[in-house]
């Protein structure tokens, strides 16, 4: 399930517990049921966690074949401004050649590495963003669940002393 489905519903258990006789504010929730709850996004988040480790290894692995493949392609450039280059009649061609080739190969691997640049970025910015999103509903969640528990000892107190009349 998906931690802010697992949020939403630990929300709507809060939202519809049983309020507390005497009280506008308080509310009882089962103890072992909330807990449960709470564990289970634990246990999820580190799926989450998991994922974006593996876009990150993801992106190496493109970041090294981008470098590899432009290695390559000046590799072969290179070679063939050596070969034009022997040719003694082309030579001058040869060399404008080769250096448009090595250009050509270079604008192509920054352009490659720009577009995986480009890539993880994106995923990991959508990735920042349900982090983001998730804090921020734990500790909407956490900021009720406080907030229930003060307004339940609050009361408690008053339920202790004596009645004014």
């Amino acid at each position: 399930m998906d931690p802010f489905e697992q949020i939403d519903e630990i929300i709507a258990m809060v939202e519809h517990a049983r309020a507390v006789p005497m009280s506008r504010n308080s509310a009882m929730v089962e103890r072992g049921q909330m807990i449960a709850k709470l564990d289970e996004l634990r246990a999820d988040l580190p799926s989450e966690l998991r994922r974006a480790a593996a876009l990150l290894d993801e992106r190496d692995k493109i970041m090294e074949a981008g470098k590899r493949e432009a290695d390559r392609i000046i590799s072969e450039g290179e070679a063939e401004h050596a070969r034009l280059v022997s040719v003694n009649e082309i030579t001058v061609s040869a060399e404008h050649e080769g250096a448009r080739i090595i250009a050509e190969a270079r604008a192509e691997a920054q352009r490659l590495r720009e577009e995986v640049d480009d890539y993880v970025d994106t995923a990991l910015a959508n990735f920042e963003q349900f982090l983001t999103r998730a804090l921020a509903s734990i500790e909407r969640g956490r900021d009720k669940m406080h907030a229930l528990r003060e307004i339940g000892s609050f009361v408690g107190e008053e339920a202790e002393r004596p009645l004014p009349f």
